[in-house]
């Protein structure tokens, strides 16, 4: 059966605020590797963490770890996630503002609602889980769950899957604008999340809080 309307929505810096999260997490992850002797350099700075959010996840590992072999770059992947599951049980962020009202809103409108993430299959879980909004979405597609190489490549994969008549991408960095001009679809860039100045730059639309996501909306 045809989808006749869907939005695809990048994770990280999108629906949630992931900042606190990931730079928690690296921090963390960066001490066990030290205790277990796989890296013996400091810690990155918070904004070298930051930038590397929205990349895939071979392009984050290769930009935090240059050099090391790709076992150490499994295990700090292990690491990371296992230390960014504990820290949304702990409550440490939470969704952007807005998220937990209109994404029933989209669904009741028999909108189909998808996740596309650069992130690992059991994060992108563990996050609808906890929150709660997993039953608003047909499906969640990450690079961790089909080993993709970009966001672009994800996206494609998943218009395959599915028959969808007419698309959103929506999204806070580059690449998620990139993914959906690529595959022909209408932008909506969060300018609430990662993105550098001029990033979002070839979106259609850019929203600076996400409850002005449906006035951009061509289907509404």
């Amino acid at each position: 059966m045809s989808i006749t309307r869907a939005i695809l929505f990048d994770m990280d810096g999108t629906l949630l605020q992931t900042e606190k999260l990931a730079v928690a997490g690296f921090h963390r992850t960066f001490e066990d590797l030290r205790q277990q002797g796989l890296w013996d350099g400091p810690t990155p700075d918070d904004e070298t963490l930051t930038n590397v959010l929205g990349m895939t996840l071979e392009q984050l590992w290769n930009t935090l770890l240059p050099g090391k072999s790709e076992e150490t770059k499994r295990i700090a992947d292990q690491l990371m996630l296992a230390h960014e599951q504990h820290l949304v049980r702990e409550g440490i962020t939470d969704l952007y503002p807005g998220v937990r009202e209109l994404l029933p809103e989209l669904h009741a409108k028999g909108i189909a609602l998808f996740v596309a993430s650069n992130g690992l299959e059991a994060y992108i879980d563990t996050i609808c889980e906890h929150f709660g909004i997993k039953r608003y979405f047909t499906d969640l597609y990450s690079a961790g769950r089909f080993q993709t190489k970009s966001k672009k490549d994800l996206v494609a994969k998943l218009l395959r899957d599915y028959p969808i008549q007419q698309a959103v991408m929506v999204g806070d960095r580059h690449s998620d604008m990139e993914a959906g001009k690529e595959n022909g679809l209408f932008t909506i860039g969060c300018d609430f999340g990662f993105a550098r100045p001029g990033e979002l730059d070839q979106a259609d639309a850019v929203i600076r809080h996400f409850h002005e996501l449906p006035a951009y909306l061509p289907f509404l």
